[in-house]
Order: structure tokens, then sequence, then C-alpha cells
């Protein structure tokens, strides 16, 4: 019996082991529809609300998977709404295959209804692979080496299909010049750098009195060879965000987060370190690093592209992250002298008193440290979270404390909003048996998130474990951009622009028969989550936070604070609330105080 275009590249997928599409039909994949629905005993097609969330979520099952996560769109106006889901994969070289249609090619270049160039318009997020089908012989190449390529690359890759090839019948590629025959199958390969390379950055670790090492999204497949390299070296380790599950925060010498949301402990250990080991991270801000010639400095990363970009590098070793750091290892002298480990844990633990201290502050009516402290004590064991920009990924960063087992992401380095509940989504479909958790802001919740809970409410019963949590921080301001505004510009809050309307999110997931918990006191915190943790279906925590409450940066310049005092001057709003709360937590520094 003949297959069609569409069959046999729903069959090919599944050949490559895609086991899940995330998508929204249109007219311009009807014939793909039609396949799907032929094959969905092969292939799971997750219909979301909006196609920027379907992106959103074949991101998320690559980061949390480490698979290819597969999206589906409409010709013109679909194609065009997968875009910012496609460039958050794209910067966080998270492997996504997008699948899009096109108008018949007789119209093409006819300005005919939806016609738009997509080679185009994806040739920047989709840049290492994206080609439209012209005839059915071609498909079997393009489907393969779109995601052989993604593997490979870590990377968005695009094929296009006009809607009049879909329905047409598949054609093998016949033996003749001019043809391609491409076949299945891709094995990861095993990247070491030269031995000699590695013994020249040992000799200069060895040599370190005071090492730092910063980890990324590169090593969450090499946490055990991470701390063992920590060991050997009494090194202290920050991590970017995206490396946030790398290794667990119950450990004295990690340091946590670094960055404008990172922690007093890693700017500490970056300012004093003499030696620096970047292992899988492409941190961008180099205020944050050791000065120019303070530190010798060694980089891991599989990507040679990315390979001394941030900082001088003494060293820069090409290679996949486990395996360099194995062959590293037994180079590696252990370090007698436990000084500097000393003082990074003495420092760590005074920083978990200062964090302690802030979240118990007052606030009105929340603080939204508290309800990030009282949520990390009671997370439950190998739980996947996802942040979404804003107020919510500073807290997420330095308020959450990571167990061994647990997953965590977010969008790195796009940083967008809306992240955070498709993240949670994905999370639940690629492991239905365990809890997953979206931190995200009101911002992004009306932006994109409240949709999210449809497709939720559609889909949750069938997961085994039917427990997902979405936590909004209901303080009806764009608070991130908010406090930018003071602190950069020098400016008061810009009602106009930063005005968020109230909304019920928790009435609102009672209605589509989800549960919801609204929480407007703090000493409703520990009792709401302890009760929430409990409930068999997901739950929507709405909680009101203060919007004054500042998200300091571990280093506070000269510059920030005096921008900070201009938009005071200039009459912000808020002017008191924010002075009584940024005091508060700035004492907190100096005078840390314990609370019951």
């Amino acid at each position: 019996m003949s297959q069609t275009v569409g069959d046999f590249l729903v069959n090919r997928l599944s050949e490559w082991g895609v086991t899940r599409v995330f998508g929204f039909p249109g007219d311009g994949i009807n014939g793909l529809m039609g396949s799907m629905d032929r094959a969905k005993d092969k292939i799971d097609f997750i219909q979301v609300r909006h196609e920027e969330n379907a992106a959103f979520m074949a991101c998320g099952h690559a980061k949390f998977t480490g698979e290819v996560g597969v999206c589906m769109a409409t010709s013109g106006p679909g194609a065009i709404h997968l875009l910012n889901g496609l460039y958050d994969a794209k910067m966080d070289h998270a492997p996504v295959v997008a699948i899009v249609g096109q108008q018949a090619r007789a119209a093409m270049g006819g300005s005919y209804q939806q016609e738009v160039d997509l080679i185009s318009l994806y040739k920047d997020v989709a840049h290492e692979y994206v080609h439209m089908a012209t005839v059915p012989s071609q498909i079997r190449h393009l489907v393969d080496r779109a995601i052989r390529i993604a593997k490979n690359e870590r990377c968005v890759t695009c094929i296009i299909i006009p809607n009049d090839l879909q329905d047409e019948d598949f054609e093998e590629p016949k033996r003749t010049h001019g043809t391609v025959h491409s076949g299945l199958n891709y094995s990861t390969p095993r990247i070491i750098p030269h031995q000699s390379d590695l013994q020249r950055a040992a000799d200069i670790l060895n040599e370190g009195k005071k090492v730092a090492m910063l980890v990324g999204a590169g090593a969450l497949e090499a946490s055990d060879e991470v701390l063992q390299v920590a060991d050997l070296l009494g090194a202290g380790i920050a991590k970017a965000l995206l490396g946030k599950a790398v290794v667990p925060d119950e450990l004295p010498f990690v340091t946590g987060s670094i960055g404008l949301l990172g922690t007093k402990p890693s700017w500490d250990l970056m300012m004093g370190c003499d030696t620096l080991l970047m292992v899988g991270s492409s941190f961008p801000y180099s205020e944050f690093l050791p000065k120019e010639g303070q530190a010798k400095a060694i980089q891991i990363d599989i990507d040679g592209k990315m390979l001394g970009i941030r900082y001088p590098m003494d060293i820069n070793l090409q290679g996949d992250s486990k395996e360099t750091l194995k062959a590293l290892i037994p180079l590696l002298q252990r370090k007698e002298d436990r000084n500097w480990r000393e003082t990074i844990a003495s420092n760590l633990e005074e920083w978990w008193k200062v964090l302690e201290a802030r979240a118990m502050n007052s606030a009105d009516p929340i603080n939204p440290q508290r309800l990030f402290w009282e949520l990390s004590k009671q997370l439950p064991d190998n739980c996947i979270l996802s942040s979404d920009s804003g107020t919510s990924a500073d807290w997420f960063a330095r308020d959450i404390k990571i167990r061994k087992g647990m997953k965590a992401s977010l969008s790195g380095n796009l940083a967008t909003m809306c992240p955070g509940v498709p993240y949670a989504i994905a999370a639940k479909f690629a492991y239905p048996d365990r809890m997953s958790i979206a931190l995200v802001g009101d911002g992004a919740m009306q932006m994109l998130g409240n949709n999210g809970l449809i497709t939720i409410a559609k889909y949750w019963k069938r997961w085994s474990d039917a427990r997902l949590m979405i936590v909004v921080l209901n303080n009806r301001d764009l608070n991130q951009v908010t406090w930018e505004q003071r602190i950069m510009e020098g400016d008061p809050k810009f009602e106009g622009s930063q005005n968020v309307p109230d909304f019920p999110y928790a009435e609102y997931a009672k209605m589509l028969g989800l549960d919801g918990i609204k929480i407007d006191k703090p000493e409703d915190i520990v009792p709401s989550l302890e009760f929430a943790f409990t409930l068999k279906r997901p739950v929507v925590l709405d909680v009101y936070t203060d919007p004054s409450v500042p998200p300091l940066p571990p280093h506070i310049t000269f510059k920030q604070a005096k921008a900070f005092a201009s938009s005071m001057i200039k009459g912000d709003t808020n002017s008191w609330d924010m002075i009584k709360q940024s005091w508060k937590d700035v004492i907190e520094n100096y005078l840390p105080h314990t609370h019951n």
C-alpha cells in the first residue's frame, strides 16, 4: 500500500525515536495532521493553545531529556509564532526540529495568501539547516539531516513542506545522478582534548592555591566528575543559571548562582580566586568573573566556537565535559591545604543566614523571598523545576536549594518571558511520574501562562502522577523591568508600562477543573504549600507578593546606587516602601537575625 509524503515523514520521525510532537493545526499542514492521526500509535500529537508554547515545549523537552524536541505549525502566521520559542532553543543550545507548512508550490511567488518566505525567515534561528521540500523523494534526507544536525550541533533545524506535497505519494530517491540517499542513526562521539593539553591544564590547576569552578548546562551529565575535581582541588563551585542542577546546593563549597541574580559567596569566590576552571558554560557577564590577570584560567566546552570568549583563558579544552574531566582527574593532585575551602564554607554559612533573614522580613503582604525559602524546604525528591524570566528567576536562583536528582531550567541566554509553564508541561509529558513545578510572574502568566493552563486541563488525567504546580507571583507589576528602570536608568516606575491588572489565577484554575489556592498572608504560606503538595491534580498557587522587595545584586556599584537614589528623588510612587524594604535587606548583610 502506498504512503503519502506526510505518512513517510511521521513514520521516519518515529524511526528516529521521536514519540511526541507539540503543535497546532492549520490548513498549511492538513496533510500532516492526517498522517499524525494515522500514526497516533507511534507519535503523540500534543495540541497546544499557541504555537509559541509548542516551541517552548519542544525546547523544554530537549533540555530535560537530552532528546530532540519537535514542534509543528501551519504556514504563514503559525510558522511565525514558533520563532520566539525556537530562539530560546537556539541560544541555549537545545536540539529542536521545527516542521512547518507552506502554500502550494504552484502558488509560490504569486503573493498568495499566507505566503511567507520561510527560508529567509528561518535562516537565522535555524541557520545550520533549513530547507523546503519540492519533490516527494526529497523528504527522506530532509528529515534525516534535520534530526542528525540538530543532535550533532545542539541547534534548531527546520523542514518546510508545501501543503500540496504532503498528500502526494512518497517516492524513494532513484539510484541516479543528482539524488541523495540518507540513512538513520546517530551516536554522540567521545570528544576529549589532546593528552598534552590536559597535562598543561592539570599543571595550572595543581599550582593554584585558590581554585574556583564555574559550571553550566554543559556539565549537567558530569555531576560526579565536577564534585570529584572540586574535592581534589579544594575548589568552590559557582553555577550559571542553566547549570543550577549540576550539583546540590546543600554542599558547603557550592556557592550557588553567579551574576546579577547570583549570590555574594559566588561573587567572593570569583573575586578571591587565583585559578578558574570553567566547565560547560557560556556565562556572558565578564564583570562577575575574575579581573583580567588575576587568575589563571581553563575552559572546557564541547563547542569550539564558545571557547575563550568570556575570559582570556590560558588553556582551552574542546571536549565533552564528563569525558574531559574523567581524563583530567588522574592528572590532578589532592590539595592538603584546605584554608580556601574553609573560607568558602564560612562565607556560605553566613550567606544562608542572610538569605533566611531577608526571607523573614515583613512585607506587604508577602515577601517573595519567604515564599521561595519555604517552598525550597518542601520540594519533593526528583521534582523538575522551571522558572520564568523576571524576579521569579531572582528568587529561583538564590532561595531554591537544588538536591541531587532534581532537574531545573529556564530561558538562559534569550531570557525571554513565558517558558515557565510550557517547560513544566513538557516535563510532565517526558516524566509523567515526577512532579513538575513552574515559578512564574504575573506578567508571563497573563502573556502565555493562562492558556497553558488550558493545555494542562486537556491532558492531566493521562499522567501517572498528576501533580503539577504553578506558582504565580501576583505583584501586579512587571517587577524586574520596574527595578531595572530604577537601577539602570535612574527613572521612577512608569506606571503606564509596568502596572499589571489583577487576575484571579486560582479561581481560573478551578474553572478549568484544576485546583487553585490563593495566598495573601505570610502565615498561610507553609500550610498552603503543605496542602498543595498533597493534591492529586495540577494546582495553581496565586500568591500576593510585595513588588517593593528589591532583587539586590550580589555587589552594588556606585553607579547603581546613584541611579536608585535618582529614581527616588524623581518621585517613584512606591518610594517609601522601597526604601524600607531595601534597607531591611541590605542590613541583613551585616546583622542577619534568626527567626523562629
